[in-house]
């Protein structure tokens, strides 16, 4: 902290000190009036949240209405309208001004309305990814949400957390932080308890933890001496005086393709406006007509509603328990062709059990499930008392005291990996509580787990000498012991028993169970190396159930064409059993170990062909994680990758899609996620690809319907114009066409909830554009369509049926508007059932189609407004004309859909 601010008096409210680094663990708890051990009273800490604030950031991310609004009008949609509103006035044509304007403030406000409700929207959903905390409130250890922390407050520090307040540190266990976010400093740094010098550089405060930072190791406790934008951090934001957000691909896309559009259609109006003149019009009308097709042509509605469905998308997606942090992540889900997930948890229930002992001379069963404390051991189907066996009793010893897990009843709350959660349990069924042991043989060191030597040890005091357990990968303990304890005496460790217990180990692997090896050893001092000369205790086989809808899942995903890749810590004959059993692979060469994973730079092309083609992934460190996704990105995939802990999170980062687990997860994962699941489940990643591809589908839908009705109505007026016959649609009637067929039946289509057979399909290229060629095509064949359509029932009524200029027009008019609405239910996909189907399903649709057609009825029946537009009151044949001419492109788009399906059907099978 630099100089932190000093409220007035407050009661009895401490101060914050000014430089919490020079003072020692007393010092600061006297001055913050903070107990480590009891934390702060309920009453104490309204008191100092009423002074301090929240414990939150400035961050200026939330939009106001007014900026919002006035964006409406910063578009070059309102740039034609208030030109045209111009040239309306100069020429007295004050009705058509007016109704210009009337065209403008119906513009502004659908899109001022839609903008912020889907600004809102996004807003509430980062919401919902808020910080929590562990503090000690009341002499117990709570979980609170990191925005009520205040100064005084005792927060408790594990690894993979994100520190959420400037913290004095009281207590540091092997602490490492990573202080990027702050320093910069990619290495993390020691943290400690002694108090450093006063001018010492944020980098060297060593008994501080800054708000923002992550913890990479170890573990400790500190008193909140900052919060909010009192912290380093909050000072760091308040010297932003203005950001510049980045816009979402997609958006850039859409923007891209509307400036393109303005350019034709500038191009083809100017063409028709020209042939007009040539054909005798008058030059006012053929301005006003070109200024109408510009209004009426360029796609004004793409951004807004393309925001509202990528909001409405990501609503979708959090109901089902999946969280878009960015989002440029929900497209990027529809591009996704590899899924690189955990075992545990994700594919299983995440619910293990201790069911075997394999001990040197005795093979034990273990009953009970769960957290259940009560459990028998069995030998040969007969009970025994597991702690009156030598060696049962130093295995159990082992399990309960290397390890970082509570139980419930036992300890304040049921905390820890449910892997240590099971070894846990397993000891009380034998009767050893850890909190007992713990009391007994108390803790003086801990090595946290090492991916690389994929082991963890705890050292204890055990009288005068020390006691030292550990716990790990079978091969890894096996390879570091020299001596096995059997029926209570030590015994020489040969390498030819080794390898009989790794086939035992292979055993229990294949029967699907997590295997760790558990070992001991005495020492005189606390400071020997662990890691040697262990003595061999014996094997921990765990259950951990696959989760039941995961098989179903997996199969979804191959049918989508994605390919599901387990990447797992655990050893070959565990994983290939879950494998088989989710169906996953059932291929034993598809199985790789980590080590084959190395960087692309240092793999030949067969050996990156190989590890491309691998399906399953086992004793894969961070870095080797990191190695893999970079070789299928070389190869052009799109590459989800899931992780739960501070070692997942470079993978996490470097993958198009990262996916943290929200239950198990560490906040540095989340942090670097695009995703996270809320529910830790791998059915909720298939369901985020799922709608991912649904809200692609769905802009591109209504890209698709807005231009093909726009190209419509340039065709209708530009033919015309150039054989020299009446106008079919005036200037004014195309701004109200503008206004009923574009906003409510595009909106409809971009909120749908999609068609089930997105994932039936093959992931969509990255690279292709919102419209890539067959999709021009087609919307200029349907525009085609409807232009030629309303011509022949304008021509009908003109020549046939003797109709007058205005009732033609009128014809035309209606005809235009009801066939663009029947032409949203081209919009189904080729596949899907004529009458149900994704767009007959749509609610907003009709509710769209209802609107329109009201809009329509009150200008031909409202007289002020049937005036304005020129139109007449349809009379005798002019109603059967109009619905069977704007019915005609229905018909024959159906009907050219129905053979696009067959030929698709046809194609696949």
């Amino acid at each position: 902290m630099s100089t932190l601010q000093k409220g007035g008096p407050s009661g009895n409210t401490p101060e914050l000190p000014e430089h919490a680094w020079t003072l020692s663990v007393k010092e600061v708890c006297r001055v913050l009036a903070a107990d480590p051990e009891q934390g702060l009273s309920e009453a104490e800490i309204h008191s100092r949240r009423k002074r301090f604030g929240a414990n939150s950031l400035d961050t200026g991310k939330r939009q106001g209405t007014l900026p919002i609004l006035w964006r409406q009008f910063q578009s070059v949609i309102m740039l034609v309208l208030a030109a045209a509103a111009t040239l309306s006035f100069l020429f007295s044509q004050w009705i058509d001004g007016i109704a210009v304007l009337t065209a403008m403030f119906i513009n502004v406000i659908i899109g001022f309305a839609t903008e912020l409700r889907a600004v809102r929207s996004m807003e509430a959903l980062e919401q919902m990814d808020a910080r929590y905390a562990h503090v000690i409130r009341g002499g117990a250890v709570r979980e609170v949400m990191a925005a009520r922390l205040v100064p005084g407050d005792v927060l408790v520090i594990e690894s993979g957390d994100v520190v959420t307040a400037d913290v004095r540190l009281t207590e540091a266990n092997r602490l490492l932080i990573d202080e990027s976010a702050l320093t910069g400093e990619s290495v993390p740094v020691t943290k400690q308890t002694d108090a450093v010098v006063p001018d010492a550089p944020i980098a060297e405060r060593s008994s501080m933890l800054f708000k923002g930072t992550a913890v990479t190791e170890g573990s400790g406790r500190g008193v909140v001496v900052a919060t909010g934008m009192q912290t380093e951090l909050g000072a760091v934001a308040g010297m932003v005086q203005e950001t510049e957000e980045e816009s979402d691909p997609l958006s850039r896309r859409l923007n891209g393709l509307a400036a393109r559009l303005v350019r034709v259609i500038v191009i083809a109006a100017v063409v028709a406006a020209a042939a007009g003149v040539l054909a005798g019009r008058e030059l006012f009308v053929m301005i006003e007509t070109v200024v109408a097709l510009i209004v009426a042509a360029v796609p004004e509605g793409l951004p807004i509603v393309a925001t509202l469905a990528l909001a409405r998308g990501m609503q979708r997606m959090a109901r089902r328990n999946a969280l878009i942090r960015r989002l440029s992540a929900v497209q990027t889900l529809g591009s996704t062709n590899v899924i690189f997930t955990d075992k545990t948890g994700t594919l299983t229930e995440n619910s293990m059990t201790v069911t075997r002992l394999l001990l040197p001379g005795a093979e034990v069963s273990v009953t009970g499930t769960g957290l259940e404390l009560t459990g028998t051991f069995l030998v040969e189907g007969e009970p025994i008392s597991a702690l009156e066996n030598p060696v049962a009793a130093s295995a159990l010893r082992v399990a309960a005291l290397c390890n970082n897990a509570r139980l419930p009843g036992t300890e304040q709350s049921s905390m820890g990996d449910p892997l240590e959660v099971a070894l846990v349990v397993a000891a009380a069924k034998a009767g050893l509580s850890r909190r007992d042991a713990a009391r007994k043989w108390p803790e003086v060191r801990e090595l946290a787990f090492d991916p690389d030597l994929q082991m963890m040890a705890t050292v204890h005091q055990d009288g005068s000498a020390y006691w030292i357990a550990v716990k790990g990968a079978p091969r890894a303990v096996l390879n570091v012991c020299s001596r096995v304890k059997e029926k209570g005496r030590l015994r020489d460790f040969g390498d030819e028993e080794k390898e009989e217990w790794l086939a035992r180990n292979s055993s229990l692997a294949g029967d699907g169970l997590r295997v760790l090896a558990l070992a001991e050893k005495s020492a005189e001092r606390s400071e020997d190396d662990v890691y040697t000369d262990l003595v061999f205790l014996g094997l921990a086989g765990m259950v951990d159930p696959p989760r039941e809808e995961v098989r179903d899942a997996i199969a979804v995903c191959h049918r989508a064409g994605l390919r599901v890749v387990m990447v797992t810590g655990d050893q070959r004959e565990t994983a290939l059993a879950v494998g088989r059993a989710l169906g996953v692979s059932d291929d034993e060469s598809s199985v790789f170990e980590g080590d084959r994973i190395l960087e692309p730079s240092q793999m030949s092309h067969a050996q990156k062909r190989q590890i491309r083609e691998g399906s399953i992934f086992v004793r894969v460190s961070p870095e080797q994680k990191l190695n893999l996704v970079a070789l299928h990105q070389e190869a052009g995939s799109i590459v989800a990758m899931t992780g739960d802990g501070v070692n997942d999170a470079p993978a996490l980062g470097k993958a198009d899609i990262g996916i943290a687990m929200g239950k198990r997860g560490e906040q540095v994962a989340e942090d670097a996620a695009d995703m996270i699941l809320q529910d830790d489940r791998f059915a909720t990643i298939t369901t985020a690809v799922e709608y991912g591809r649904i809200i692609f589908k769905n802009i591109r839908n209504f890209v698709i319907y807005l231009i093909s009705g726009n190209i419509a109505e340039i065709l209708a007026v530009g033919l015309a114009s150039m054989v020299g016959a009446p106008m079919p649609l005036l200037p004014l009637q195309i701004l109200y066409l503008n206004a009923v067929n574009d906003i409510f039946p595009a909106l409809a289509l971009g909120v749908g909830k999609g068609s089930h057979l997105v994932m039936q399909e093959p992931p969509r290229d990255p690279g292709e554009p919102v419209l890539a060629r067959r999709h021009w095509l087609a919307l200029g064949g349907w525009g085609i369509l409807i232009a030629a359509a309303v011509l022949a029932g304008f021509a009908f009524a003109l020549t046939r049926l003797g109709y007058t200029e205005r009732e033609a027009v009128t014809v035309s008019f209606v005809a235009i508007s009801l066939a663009r609405l029947w032409h949203v239910f081209n919009m189904r996909d080729a596949q899907t059932h004529v009458v149900i189907n994704q767009i007959t399903r749509n609610g907003f649709v009709w509710i769209a189609l209802g609107i329109c057609i009201v809009l329509i009825l009150l200008a031909l029946y409202v007289p002020v407004l049937r005036d304005v537009l020129k139109l007449a009151t349809p009379e005798g044949l002019m109603w059967p004309l109009i619905l069977g001419t704007s019915a005609l492109p229905l018909l024959f788009g159906q009907l050219a859909l129905i053979l696009a399906g067959r030929f698709i059907r046809r194609n696949i099978s």
